[in-house]
C-alpha cells in the first residue's frame, strides 16, 4: 500500500513541502496515487535521505540532478564538487586555527601576534611564498 507523504516526512525528518518540491523538479520519482493521495514505496525514505546528504555536502539541486544524467557529466560534476569540498575543508581548518589561537592569544590585535603571523604564512599557496 505504501507510505503517505506525512508518514514519509515523519520517517525522514524532511518536510512534506520539500518532498513535493523534489518531485516537481524530477529529483524524486512521482509516487503512485491511491484515492488521490501519494503513496510512496519503501525505498523512498532512502532516496530522500540521499538527497538530504547531497544537500548537506553542498550540492545544488541542479548538481543533484546531474546524478541522474549520463556518466561523463556526472563524473565531471563530482570531481568539481570534491575539489570544492576539499578547499572548504582547508578553509575551515584555517578558521579553526585562527579562532583557537585567538582564544589563547593575549594580544589585542591578533594580526600583530608573531605566532599567528607564522601560522598565516603556512596558509599561503606555494606560489605566494
Amino acid at each position: 500500500m505504501g507510505m503517505t507523504i506525512g508518514r514519509l516526512a515523519e520517517a525522514t525528518g524532511v518536510p512534506a513541502s520539500a518532498i513535493r518540491y523534489w518531485e516537481r523538479h524530477g529529483l524524486l520519482p512521482a509516487p503512485e496515487r491511491q484515492g488521490g493521495q501519494r503513496r510512496y514505496p519503501a525505498d523512498a525514505a532512502g532516496r530522500i535521505m540521499l538527497l538530504r546528504k547531497y544537500q548537506q555536502a553542498g550540492l545544488t539541486l541542479a548538481e543533484i540532478a546531474e546524478f541522474q544524467q549520463d556518466q561523463p557529466r556526472r563524473e565531471a560534476m563530482i570531481r568539481s564538487k570534491v575539489a570544492e569540498i576539499e578547499q572548504r575543508m582547508v578553509d575551515l581548518e584555517h578558521a579553526h586555527q585562527l579562532l583557537t589561537h585567538a582564544l589563547q592569544c593575549s594580544r589585542t590585535d591578533i594580526v600583530s601576534c608573531p605566532t599567528f603571523q607564522r601560522q598565516m604564512a603556512t596558509w599561503r599557496p606555494e606560489s605566494a611564498h
